[in-house]
């Protein structure tokens, strides 16, 4: 029986070359680190956020459960480590928090093909061949090899996965996985993302917008805020995220969406999830945790 898989975003870098941090760079009006969790939420049974113990003070790191690195600046492979001794008996679907382009489709594909008798199933890079460390997924039996890794004093991800039994798969979308380092790249991608976003909004600007019956449920602090457990709402909203800013509005919610996690009929969804009559749609602000 396959090991439970759960998701580590890994956020714990200097982001040197960029000179800002990464994860809180935005694309399309929302932060890398909201997009990314967004996108292994309802893919994985838990998400976390991998973090040093500087950035406990972050407040969108924070909003997720946040794995802690035990040994200070290993890099990536510190933050695989840590969750890999915090959770043992789980594998880990890992990514970092400079892959703008990445999408659902390629995440599922990683799932699908996933070997769970491997010590980890990857993608090879489309520019080079080698194995992409950093959208891999790592099986528990892959801790103990880690740890020799480290302790041999050897920190590349991409070297050990070479040099590990894993399994390794051809991209479907060449570009998913292409990561951005620079201004330069980050402006870049902007614009690419930009185009992609403009051309998706104005097609659903010409699709109508009818009223939808939805059921609303409210936890924890929205709960407070929004002074309900539940209500009923018609609206026009077509998303999770402009049903939320509409409802927002109405009782003055304080919180803003990239704190938040959205379940469309009890499974976690993207802030882009299309809404249908009668569907039940709930908001909730992630516990933090270690």
């Amino acid at each position: 029986m396959s090991a439970p898989l759960y998701g580590l975003l890994l956020t714990g870098g200097r982001s040197r070359r960029m000179q800002r941090d990464k994860a809180n760079l935005e694309y399309a009006g929302r932060s890398q680190l909201a997009r990314a969790m967004a996108l292994l939420e309802p893919l994985v049974a838990r998400t976390f956020v991998s973090v040093r113990a500087d950035q406990l003070g972050d407040p969108q790191r924070v909003a997720y459960e946040c794995i802690v690195d035990a040994w200070p600046d290993l890099g990536p492979i510190g933050g695989i480590h840590a969750a890999l001794h915090a959770h043992p008996a789980t594998a880990w679907l890992v990514l970092a928090c400079d892959l703008p382009f990445l999408d659902a489709a390629t995440l599922q594909q990683l799932i699908a093909a996933r070997e769970p008798r491997r010590l980890a199933t990857a993608f090879r890079s489309s520019h080079d061949g080698k194995p992409e460390p950093l959208c891999a997924i790592y099986e528990p039996a892959s801790t103990a090899a880690i740890d020799a890794w480290i302790a041999a004093d050897r920190r590349c991800p991409r070297d050990f996965l070479a040099n590990a039994d894993a399994a390794l798969l051809t991209l479907r979308s060449p570009r998913a996985l292409d990561n951005i380092n620079t201004a330069e790249e980050y402006r870049a991608a902007q614009d690419r993302l930009d185009g992609a976003q403009d051309g998706a909004a104005h097609a659903a600007a010409s699709a109508p917008s009818v009223p939808r019956t939805l059921q609303i449920q409210y936890f924890a602090l929205l709960r407070e805020q929004a002074g309900r457990n539940a209500e009923t709402v018609t609206s026009r909203a077509r998303d999770a995220r402009e049903l939320y800013e509409e409802l927002r509005a109405r009782h003055g919610l304080q919180l803003r969406p990239e704190q938040l996690r959205v379940a469309v009929n009890e499974e976690f969804a993207d802030w882009s999830r299309a809404l249908a009559e009668g569907d039940t749609v709930v908001f909730l602000p992630p516990v933090a945790g270690g």
